[in-house]
């Protein structure tokens, strides 16, 4: 994320990744240590938006991320890899929250607004919680790359230059894709409820 230094921190967060995957407890263990405040960075920019009845803190989000990324089969190419998974992981960590919050209380309204470069607010309304995931699982199957900017720009708040950092691609590239996903996510946002 921001004002890290890309060379001093890229390579031990990969080599870690690396024997992490291989079993290595004691690298899981520094692994921890070295991404925690990165993955605190990334769960309270996805809580951010969240008012009323919250139900995560960003603690116990990356926590649980955390569990699930280096669980039994945890193996990452480099950063950019688990920084992403971490960023899906905290997602789908909130669409389950959401869908038990739908099972706990029914009704309510949606409230569809076009896709912003705010934290989406997924704690009001588990019935948009669970159509925005479902549309951006129809963008990774029809644009992977432009699924991954959506996650990178909107579920882990990385600017525009970071994003093309983090993807190898150039900035006006990750403009170019941010603005097409923000239409079409908002399109088929608008025809699921409808």
């Amino acid at each position: 994320m921001a004002g890290h230094d890309h060379n001093t921190t890229h390579r031990p967060v990969t080599r870690l990744l690396q024997r992490a995957g291989d079993g290595d407890a004691s690298a899981r263990d520094q692994l921890w240590h070295v991404v925690y405040a990165e993955l605190k960075q990334i769960a309270a920019y996805q809580l951010a938006a969240e008012h009323g009845d919250v139900t995560l803190a960003p603690t116990v989000l990356v926590h649980e991320a955390f569990l699930r990324l280096v669980g039994a089969d945890g193996r990452f190419e480099n950063r950019r890899h688990f920084f992403a998974a971490a960023a899906r992981a905290m997602r789908r960590i909130r669409i389950d929250d959401a869908r038990r919050r739908k099972r706990q209380k029914r009704g309510g309204g949606v409230n569809l607004s076009p896709l912003g470069d705010e934290p989406p607010d997924l704690n009001d309304d588990a019935d948009t919680v669970l159509a925005v995931d479902e549309v951006l699982d129809r963008l990774r199957d029809i644009d992977p790359r432009k699924h991954e900017v959506v996650e990178l720009r909107y579920f882990a708040g990385l600017t525009v230059d970071e994003t093309a950092a983090a993807m190898g691609i150039s900035a006006r590239t990750v403009n170019v894709d941010w603005r097409f996903a923000r239409a079409w996510l908002h399109r088929e946002l608008v025809g699921t409820f409808s």
